[in-house]
């Protein structure tokens, strides 16, 4: 009897080695990515480990639903950022060809290894070259800085995808070939994330939510996530909707490179009351599953980005459970949220727009619906985990 090949096309099962900074209890639009796509690797047949940042209290190697997770402090941006990245270079050096060791990959994929680290980087590189292993690069974001410039340039990344055609183009724009780089847009479970998600826990917990008119921000809290454009059009909405209430995704477990969330968080607090907004703002940190349920009692939800966003991977989990989004025109957000489509999109920090489209979407329950039911098609057709995998096995698939 043959033996079944559930690998791949020649039966081969692959060992793919991941690398990056954060990894849940660590949250971010990175790390819910990997938590998507590694344990959809697992279930096409494959091997994959992931060598992370430590955290406090958890183990330094465990298992997360099949993929092998091996965590060092080397790898945590946020004791890097505030140790230095000084006279570390040979613990780096010995971490890394431990994990290759352990993990024999086919295939290196990092992610967001063109910033932070030149020290990191260039140890990988060489070890990958001594053992001719490819190195696949996700570049989730950009940067306007040297640093990013020569990772960018200087490595020799064997492929890099893009998660949007805006960072495609931003790469681009430093030189780097279009022919080197592939867009893959983030996938979601659309399983996990849809219509019918029930909402009796997260009424019980956060009472004030219900008979309101929910307006759900659900990027982490921050300036450059938009939040007080998002503070600024509720004050507006007010006026017309009285019953409407902010819920703002607050941040815990953060890669927080420049110690800046705290700042923000500080300012952020301060507005709300000035604007007297207290018991209409609604700030907290969320799991996964109240995510979820958060986004089934919501009746709008906003990412108001006042920066170029690389993608924004709450936009699918919107979608996914048929909630219209409205967006700044910033980044990557526009090729996923259409205006008039899916939702709307508005010019960045203009806050009295968005309030007016946030009134137009709490006044219309029919328009509502209808780009929310849009969203829910078009991440069926277009963002599912299993797209986003097989997209990336196809690429590794190229270069080993």
């Amino acid at each position: 009897m043959k033996k079944k090949k559930t690998a791949n096309k020649k039966g081969k099962r692959l060992s793919i080695a991941h690398m990056h900074w954060g990894f849940p209890p660590i949250i971010g639009g990175v790390e819910t990515h990997l938590t998507i796509i590694l344990p959809q690797m697992v279930k096409c047949g494959h091997k994959v480990s992931l060598l992370t940042g430590s955290v406090e209290n958890v183990k330094n190697r465990h298992q997360y639903k099949g993929v092998d997770i091996y965590r060092t402090p080397l790898m945590d941006l946020n004791w890097l950022y505030k140790r230095g990245l000084e006279g570390i270079k040979d613990e780096v050096q010995k971490t890394f060809s431990s994990f290759i060791k352990k993990a024999k990959p086919d295939v290196i994929h990092v992610h967001n290894m063109h910033y932070f680290s030149k020290g990191h980087t260039e140890t990988l590189q060489n070890l990958a070259k001594r053992n001719r292993i490819p190195i696949i690069l996700t570049a989730h974001n950009v940067w306007d800085d040297l640093l990013f410039l020569e990772l960018t340039h200087q490595i020799d990344w064997t492929h890099i995808v893009a998660v949007s055609h805006f960072i495609k183009k931003e790469i681009i724009g430093v030189g780097v070939d279009d022919r080197k780089i592939t867009v893959i847009h983030h996938g979601i479970d659309h399983r996990r994330f849809h219509p019918g998600v029930k909402t009796d826990k997260i009424l019980k917990k956060y009472p004030q939510l219900k008979n309101r008119k929910v307006i759900f921000h659900p990027a982490r809290i921050g300036l450059a996530k938009g939040c007080d454009t998002s503070i600024k059009a509720i004050n507006l909405v007010k006026e017309k909707n009285p019953d409407a209430i902010l819920v703002l995704a607050g941040s815990k477990n953060i890669i927080d490179w420049g110690e800046s969330q705290q700042k923000d968080i500080a300012y952020l607090v301060t507005l709300i009351k000035h604007f007297q907004m207290q018991k209409s703002c609604l700030i907290d940190c969320y799991s996964l599953e109240e995510m979820r349920e958060l986004y089934a009692v919501s009746d709008v939800c906003v990412y108001p980005s006042s920066v170029g966003e690389p993608f924004g991977l709450t936009m699918l989990e919107a979608m996914a459970t048929a909630k219209p989004m409205i967006i700044t025109d910033a980044g990557g957000m526009p090729e996923i949220i259409k205006d008039g489509i899916n939702g709307f999109v508005i010019p960045i920090r203009d806050f009295e727009l968005l309030a007016a489209k946030i009134n137009t979407l709490l006044d219309d329950k029919r328009l509502r619906n209808r780009l929310g039911y849009t969203g829910r098609q078009i991440v069926e057709s277009l963002y599912t985990k299993e797209r986003v995998t097989k997209d990336l096995l196809c690429i590794y698939k190229k270069f080993i």
